[in-house]
C-alpha cells in the first residue's frame, strides 16, 4: 500500500498488493491524479486484465469504450470489464474517482463466483454506463469512504475482507441502479438467478470457442437447448442476438490484436479462424464499417 493520508478524501492513490502481480489486487484513485500520472497511456487505446469502475464527479468531454465516445456529465459512472478497450478523451479535464480490482480479489470461493456471474454490470453494458442522483451519492459515496478508510489502515487484521465486502456493497447497489433504470425504461428484467448463469455459461462457451466459427444452433446444442431459447435468453438479458454476441467477440479480438501486436493483416485473420483473408477484411468492415488497416493506422495514430 502507499500514498495514505487521514482523510481519505485527500488521497490520491490507495492499493492493496501493489507490486504483487500474483496477490489479489485493488486500487482507488483520484481521476485528476491518475490522468497526470499515466496521460500518454491512458488516452490511447488500451485494455487490462481487471475491471474497472469509472466514476465522473465533475467534468466534461467524452469517454470511450469499445472505440464508442460516450458524453461525459456529472455524476456519469461507467462499468468497463476485463480486456475491454477504452481510453480518456485527451485535452479534458475530470475530477473523480476510478476503482479497479482483479478477479482474484473479488472472487474467493464459488459463492463469490455466483455472485459476479448473476450481476450485469460488468457484462459489456450498452450504454456502458449510469447517471446517479442524489439518493444514490450519498449512498454511494458512504461505501466508497468506508473503502477508503480501511485501505489507510495499514496491516490491520481483515482489511482485504472488509474492502472486498465493502465492494460487494457498492455493486449491489449500483445493481439495483441499473434494474430500476431498466424497469423504467421498459426493459424486461428476468427474475431469478438460473438465466442469468444460463447467459454466463453462454458468454463463457463464446469465449473458449470463438476462433472455432460455431454458429448459434451449435452453443445451443452444446448448452442442451434450442436455438430460440437461446436466442429469448441474450435477448431479454442482453438486448442482443446470440449471433450479435459471437461477432462482437471476434471483432473485439481482431481490434486488440491490430493495436497491441505487428501481426499483419492476414497473420490476425488466421489466428482468428479465418482461412480466406479477404473474407476476413469484408467481415471486419461489416462489423466495423472500417477496414483492419484503417482501423490500426486510425487508431494507433489519432493521439499522436
Amino acid at each position: 500500500m502507499q500514498n495514505f493520508t487521514n482523510n481519505p478524501d485527500k488521497t490520491d492513490e490507495q492499493h492493496l498488493n501493489q507490486y504483487q502481480p500474483n496477490m489479489p489486487r485493488f486500487s482507488v484513485y483520484e481521476i485528476e491524479n491518475y490522468l497526470k500520472k499515466y496521460d500518454k497511456k491512458r488516452r490511447k487505446a488500451h485494455s487490462k486484465n481487471y475491471y474497472q469502475i469509472i466514476w465522473f464527479k465533475n467534468g466534461n468531454g467524452r469517454y470511450f469504450v469499445d472505440y464508442k465516445g460516450f458524453d461525459v456529465i456529472e455524476n456519469t459512472l461507467f462499468f468497463v470489464t476485463k480486456e475491454q478497450v477504452h481510453y480518456f478523451d485527451k485535452n479534458t479535464h475530470y475530477s473523480g474517482v476510478l476503482i479497479q480490482f482483479n478477479e482474484q480479489f473479488l472472487i474467493q470461493n464459488n459463492n463469490d463466483a455466483d455472485f459476479l456471474l448473476k450481476y450485469d454490470l460488468f457484462k459489456k453494458l450498452t450504454p456502458p454506463y449510469i447517471n446517479l442522483d442524489r439518493d444514490d451519492l450519498f449512498v454511494l459515496d458512504e461505501y466508497l469512504n468506508l473503502i477508503k478508510n480501511e485501505l489507510n489502515n495499514k496491516n490491520k487484521p481483515y482489511q482485504a475482507e472488509l474492502v472486498r465486502n465493502y465492494l460487494k456493497v457498492f455493486l449491489i447497489q449500483l445493481q439495483h441502479k441499473w434494474n430500476k433504470l431498466n424497469t423504467s425504461m421498459g426493459h424486461h428484467i428476468l427474475p431469478g438467478d438460473k438465466k442469468q448463469l444460463k447467459l454466463a455459461k453462454f458468454l463463457n462457451l463464446i469465449e473458449d470457442n470463438f476462433k472455432k466459427e460455431l454458429n448459434v444452433s451449435e452453443y445451443a446444442r452444446i448448452m442442451q437447448i434450442s436455438s430460440r431459447t437461446l436466442s429469448d435468453l441474450t435477448s431479454q438479458l442482453l438486448d442482443k442476438s446470440p449471433s450479435q454476441l459471437i461477432h462482437e467477440r471476434i471483432i473485439d479480438e481482431a481490434q486488440k490484436m491490430l493495436l497491441n501486436t505487428n501481426f499483419s493483416i492476414n497473420k490476425i485473420g488466421y489466428n482468428l479462424g479465418f482461412n480466406d483473408d479477404s473474407y476476413f477484411v469484408k467481415y471486419f468492415k461489416k462489423h466495423t464499417n472500417i477496414s483492419p488497416l484503417d482501423f490500426r493506422n486510425f487508431y494507433l495514430h489519432s493521439n499522436d
